[in-house]
């Protein structure tokens, strides 16, 4: 069971055979020149810097560089610490509740030296030096690629930039990628201490009904008969399938305590406009 379910999130990052199928008209993409840098923290009065690096099989990530509002801190910037964003999330995580609460405001308001990651196939990130995403081989990938390659070429540029050891925060999928990476002696070198939130390793424990329901289902096997490997939550066939799964079985009205379980933190309204809108 354990094993099904690990299998099924899985498939909520990518599947790897059959046709490409997508809604192209619900695909939110981002306009030229939109940036995290531009659209989020910039605006809320945090200089920010967009870095664009290739990893070693091809994939075009972007970095952001954020530092203090505070002049005189910006100008001795602290030790680099790259942010590791978790599963459906991009770099934007770290920032959308306020510059108070937000944990890439406040290290940058302390003088650290700011850094957001965004893997491959996130929403801030810049495709691939020759497959475009309509391509089945641009989505063929594990958290093995993720970790060696993605989080890897982070580090290199991080490292190679400051020339100083890197603290590192992970956040779920961020700790796995995180616990892979430092397996390999040239990546831990270049750690100077890590911050590993939320790991995940076996799912038996799991109550969420929605998840349970996809499990009773095989939505694995489903999924890759259907032959889909980018899953669009705002396309057709994509939302068609939830309804299937929710309709008299599951309430999906709240689709986040759905598939989480219930949470007893309030979401803010702009927490709440980025995961019901964006």
């Amino acid at each position: 069971m354990g094993m099904t379910i690990l299998a099924i999130i899985s498939l909520l990052i990518f599947t790897t055979s059959g046709e490409f199928t997508t809604d192209e008209a619900n695909l939110r993409r981002r306009s030229a020149g939109e940036t995290l840098c531009s659209k989020l923290i910039e605006p809320a009065g945090y200089p920010c810097t967009e870095h664009t690096i290739q990893t070693k099989d091809g994939y075009l990530l972007a970095l952001q560089r954020v530092s203090s509002p505070n002049g005189n801190i910006r100008l001795q910037r602290g030790p680099p610490v790259l942010l590791q964003h978790g599963l459906f999330m991009a770099g934007d995580a770290w920032f959308l509740d306020s510059p108070e609460q937000s944990l890439g405001y406040i290290l940058a308001r302390q003088g650290f030296d700011v850094w957001v990651g965004n893997v491959r196939g996130t929403f801030w990130s810049y495709g691939h030096v020759s497959l475009s995403e309509k391509d089945k081989n641009f989505w063929d990938w594990s958290w093995q690629e993720l970790a060696l390659c993605d989080l890897s070429a982070m580090m290199h540029h991080i490292y190679s930039t400051t020339n100083s050891k890197i603290l590192v925060v992970g956040h779920s999928q961020g700790t796995i990628m995180s616990l892979a990476a430092l397996t390999q002696p040239n990546i831990a070198e270049m750690v100077e201490a890590a911050a590993l939130l939320c790991p995940i390793s076996y799912l038996e424990h799991i109550s969420a009904p929605l998840v349970l329901r996809m499990v009773g289902l095989h939505l694995d096997q489903m999924v890759l008969a259907m032959g889909i490997h980018q899953l669009n939550f705002r396309s057709e066939v994509l939302i068609n399938l939830l309804d299937s799964m929710c309709d008299g079985h599951v309430d999906c009205d709240d689709l986040l305590t759905s598939m989480t379980g219930h949470h007893s933190i309030s979401l803010t309204n702009t927490m709440f406009i980025f995961l019901c809108c964006w």
